[in-house]
């Protein structure tokens, strides 16, 4: 057993590696600059965690993603491995702490996310640690040929400056061979190094149905699949409406997405995870963190934006290596429906204009102010009192992060947190002389620890049943101890943030850039027209088609998408079918010929021929002409 399987089995308590993961965890080790491609479910966090805890120092995790830093923080300190967060959602004074016990205590990984990265605080602070590896999670974010493109994440790479010979690892679960290249370039690979799992999954079955009616093609499968699924959906609404669908034919369901309350969401999350719910209808704010090994099915009753995401999503099924399923249901409305979508994601640039002066008076932000500030956000609220339309506001607000005027979070869970300001003497004094607080500060100290040193995560109900009292008596002790300066109490909050990059800028003075605004449509377009092209297409393996836009080329059929079942019907070879397709396509591409001349022009069988020139005419590829001849249809 080396040391990497030693850490592996102290701190997980596996004795061996998923695919790739030793490799990766090698190639950092050695101190090589690596992009790391692995499937949504392929073990990512591994690959850095192990090699930081074979080197002396801490490592520095850079991720968008708020609730799931949190999540790995949890996680790591479960398993006695101190781990730290900064990001949007903190108070400066905890801010201070935690980058003071990042330098001076025994903490192996501070989590960041990239607009704190670069201010100048936290490089300062940055310089002066023992950093033992960078590692960028979500790293398709600094691509801006990528569907998730982040401007933040442009400036991750002036750590660099800071920091030249410490390797940096750069993960990501989907990347197109363009944004590969992008990534290493724009983070300053010393030289190319990519390791890459295949994306394909050969227990996972692809099917596409073109179906008029999607719900009743949704009841055939819930009724006759077994086990764990998920549904996902475009819009909020639609989740109740088919969750409540199923519940009516007699399938345990229920519905999910992010305008629930984060304990609604966690509390779905945990019924399904465990089995007691078979079904979750979601929109695609479901998913994150998700690692349920036993999903047998996951069904798009509407098209995602992309390839990438219908990957992700789709990639949550049957990670226990089992048959599994993903089905993606379409029409010809989905395509109308796509269309208005995409005239709806671009708003005018005046809109986009009128959007950013209206938050920026709803957050009462004045002209020549603003920069680096954080507000509690709540985009419902926002529109109500701007008179904007909902998504409109949205897809305003996200062209201005795109344009880095500002930044929008999603909600974040934020624990009530605590920590004394006077020492323990000065505190005994306290008690001595207030017998009124003595007793609730005793009740205080006993469930937490290092309430002298950090802010510490506390439960006011679980307070209240350890004292035998109420919460709203814990709460006011609480604030009593905090307006004597005895505490710093930062009470619990869930709300997204939204933070100004800038200062507020004077309606003239803001640019939206008319070709980053083009080439946003023109990427998003192009995005829409590969996720119909797939939907659409019947005459290619749905594995190749995804696997060959991720970049891997040669690959074999999968033979069990619908696509392959179908041709497997015809009782050839793929290699026969193949060659007469290509053969056909050059008769009749740019000429039309009746079905003999190309029967006695083809090679091959003449009864597989016409086998073959059948199952094209059925399903729409080439077209019989009144006279008789065949047209290949462009």
């Amino acid at each position: 057993m080396n040391q990497f399987q030693k850490i592996l089995f102290e701190h997980w308590g596996y004795s061996q590696f998923r695919p790739l993961q030793e490799e990766i965890i090698t190639s950092i080790y050695n101190g090589n600059d690596t992009l790391a491609l692995m499937p949504t479910g392929g073990g990512k966090s591994i690959t850095f965690q192990v090699p930081s805890l074979a080197k002396d120092g801490i490592c520095i995790v850079i991720t968008p993603l708020i609730a799931l830093m949190k999540d790995q923080v949890e996680n790591l300190k479960s398993r006695n491995i101190p781990a730290l967060a900064i990001h949007s959602g903190m108070a400066a004074r905890e801010i201070d702490i935690t980058l003071d016990n990042a330098l001076f205590g025994n903490y192996k990984f501070l989590y960041l996310s990239p607009e704190r990265l670069v201010t100048q605080k936290i490089r300062n602070y940055i310089e002066r640690m023992k950093v033992n590896l960078i590692a960028i999670d979500e790293s398709h974010c600094i691509s801006q040929w990528g569907y998730d493109f982040r401007p933040p994440y442009l400036r991750i790479a002036e750590i660099r400056d800071i920091l030249p010979d410490v390797p940096v690892l750069a993960l990501t679960a989907t990347a197109t061979p363009e944004v590969v290249e992008d990534i290493m370039e724009k983070l300053r690979f010393k030289k190319k190094n990519v390791l890459q799992k295949s994306f394909e999954r050969k227990n996972l079955s692809y099917i596409v149905r073109n179906i008029e009616d999607k719900q009743q093609y949704l009841k055939k499968i819930t009724e006759t699949m077994r086990g764990s699924g998920i549904v996902y959906v475009r819009n909020r609404k639609k989740t109740k409406e088919i969750s409540d669908f199923l519940k009516s034919i007699g399938i345990n369901s229920d519905y999910y997405h992010a305008g629930l309350s984060s304990e609604m969401r966690s509390s779905k999350q945990d019924l399904w995870k465990s089995g007691k719910i078979q079904v979750i209808v979601a929109t695609n704010a479901f998913g994150m963190g998700i690692d349920k090994a036993d999903v047998r099915f996951v069904v798009h009753l509407d098209l995602p934006d992309s390839l990438e995401a219908y990957f992700q999503e789709a990639g949550r099924v049957g990670r226990d290596g089992k048959k599994a399923y993903a089905v993606l249901l379409y029409n010809k409305s989905d395509k109308v429906k796509f269309e208005q979508q995409f005239r709806q994601t671009f708003p005018p640039v005046e809109t986009i204009k009128e959007v950013y002066q209206s938050v920026c008076s709803y957050l009462g932000v004045a002209y020549g102010e603003g920069k680096g500030m954080v507000f509690d956000f709540n985009l419902m609220d926002f529109s109500i009192h701007a008179k904007i339309y909902s998504l409109t506001a949205l897809n305003a607000l996200k062209i201005l992060e795109q344009e880095n005027y500002l930044q929008v979070t999603d909600e974040i869970n934020s624990p009530s947190r605590l920590m004394f300001t006077v020492n323990r003497d000065d505190l005994y004094k306290i008690q001595v002389e207030n017998k009124d607080l003595d007793s609730f500060i005793k009740l205080l100290l006993r469930p937490y620890s290092g309430l002298f040193t950090n802010y510490t995560n506390i439960d006011e109900t679980y307070l209240a049943k350890f004292g035998n009292t109420t919460v709203d008596v814990i709460k006011e002790y609480l604030i009593q101890l905090s307006r004597r300066h005895l505490i710093s109490y930062i009470p619990q909050k869930r709300t997204p943030l939204i933070i100004l990059n800038e200062n507020r800028l004077e309606e003239a003075n803001v640019r939206i850039s008319p070709e980053n605004y083009q080439f946003l449509k023109e990427r998003y377009k192009n995005r829409m027209d590969t996720m119909i092209n797939y939907a659409s297409s019947t005459t290619k393996c749905r594995s190749q088609i995804l696997l060959s836009y991720f970049g891997e080329e040669n690959t074999y059929r999968c033979g069990q998408c619908d696509v392959c079942k179908t041709r497997n019907e015809l009782d050839m070879s793929a290699y026969d079918f193949d060659r007469i397709v290509e053969q056909l396509k050059q008769q009749i591409t740019n000429n039309e010929a009746k079905l003999p001349d190309i029967v006695n022009n083809i090679n091959i069988s003449s009864e597989k021929v016409i086998r073959v020139v059948r199952w094209l005419l059925d399903n729409g590829k080439i077209t019989e002409t009144s006279k008789g001849t065949l047209i290949w249809n462009k």
